[in-house]
């Protein structure tokens, strides 16, 4: 038995060390569930933070934030409002603390 563990721990160390070599920290990354307000064609959209498609789509930037933040409240989340240039105009966080 000991040899059979030896082994395991051997291939152990050696998946260990790829990994690492790879880049992997050990812990899965978590997801957020902050939502972007965001332009999007002809009016806003709103998106998770981390997905390319879109949430809902809106034609005024106010109905949007509105629909981000209903969202946000429940996840505990924040809303993140871009401007048409698409740079982050304002931050709104619903995290209980």
């Amino acid at each position: 038995m000991s040899k059979q563990n030896t082994t395991l721990d051997i291939i152990k160390e050696f998946v260990e060390s790829i990994l690492k070599a790879l880049g992997y920290r050990g812990e899965a990354r978590k997801r957020t569930w902050h939502q972007h307000v965001v332009p999007y064609e002809d009016g806003w959209a709103v998106r998770r933070e981390g997905n390319k498609r879109i949430t809902s789509k809106h034609r005024k930037q106010s109905t949007a934030i509105n629909k981000a933040k209903t969202l946000a409240k429940r996840y505990d989340a924040d809303v993140i409002i871009h401007r048409a240039s698409g740079e982050i105009r304002e931050r709104i966080s619903y995290k209980e603390d």
